[in-house]
């Protein structure tokens, strides 16, 4: 499921930073109205089986350390294929239609549950946050997490395994034949380099935006298409749309 989520500030010019993903992040988990199932996400290490993508500012300008929103409005999508963590944030906006952002409160205008594609073997997609895939390396003698890019196969390897294994973690098991295609569109391929800031630690991650054309078994594109493609989803990475 997915939901489109509609900010507004009672002030037009909001200046909203440029590395947000962990403002947006405290927000999810603040607006999900079972508590033992926030307390649970938020302190799991395993997958979180949600995605949410990038801010939409239609009415944009640049500012000093960031986007300004001139009529002070935006939204982001959301999106899980656990339909009661859905329903758990759209019940917490409903109890609270206001959300605290840079430490203002903003008003959520409206929260909209978006129809499912038709989903065919192949599709043309593109992201909505960007893609990360990342291998372990060791370098003297220690295990390192190097970020892989799109110009090495290791990436899309990365993003098919990355794909299975949250498919079988989430469903129990998979039976297909786990054949993922990932062609990208070279020339829509934008790097972004974002600062997460999580339990007081500041950390930069590599990630790419592009279109492209996905060939994979139905349940995987449409469990990619819930859950997002790659890795640290929950951290606002990898949700992705069809065109």
């Amino acid at each position: 499921m997915r939901l489109k989520i509609s900010l507004a500030s009672s002030s037009s010019n909001y200046l909203i930073p440029y590395n947000y993903n962990h403002i947006l992040s405290a927000i999810i988990y603040r607006k999900i109205a079972d508590l033992d199932l926030a307390s649970k996400l938020h302190f799991s290490k395993d997958f979180k089986f949600f995605t949410f993508s990038q801010l939409n500012i239609p009415n944009r300008m640049p500012g000093n350390g960031g986007i300004i929103s001139k009529d002070g409005k935006f939204h982001f999508f959301l999106s899980s294929p656990n339909d009661y963590l859905i329903q758990s944030m759209v019940e917490g906006y409903l109890e609270d239609p206001e959300v605290i952002f840079m430490n203002k409160k903003l008003s959520v205008e409206n929260v909209q549950l978006l129809e499912k594609p038709k989903f065919k073997k192949r599709m043309k997609m593109k992201t909505m946050s960007p893609l990360v895939a990342r291998i372990k390396q060791e370098k003297n003698g220690k295990l390192k997490i190097r970020d892989l890019d799109p110009n090495d196969l290791r990436f899309y390897a990365g993003i098919q395994k990355n794909l299975i294994r949250k498919y079988k973690a989430y469903h129990g098991d998979y039976d297909g034949d786990g054949y993922v295609q990932i062609v990208p569109e070279q020339s829509s391929v934008q790097r972004k380099r974002i600062r997460i800031k999580k339990d007081e630690q500041e950390t930069f991650q590599k990630a790419y935006n592009m279109h492209f054309e996905m060939e994979a078994d139905k349940r995987l594109l449409e469990f990619a298409y819930d859950v997002g493609l790659g890795e640290r989803n929950s951290m606002g990475f990898g949700m992705v749309m069809a065109l």
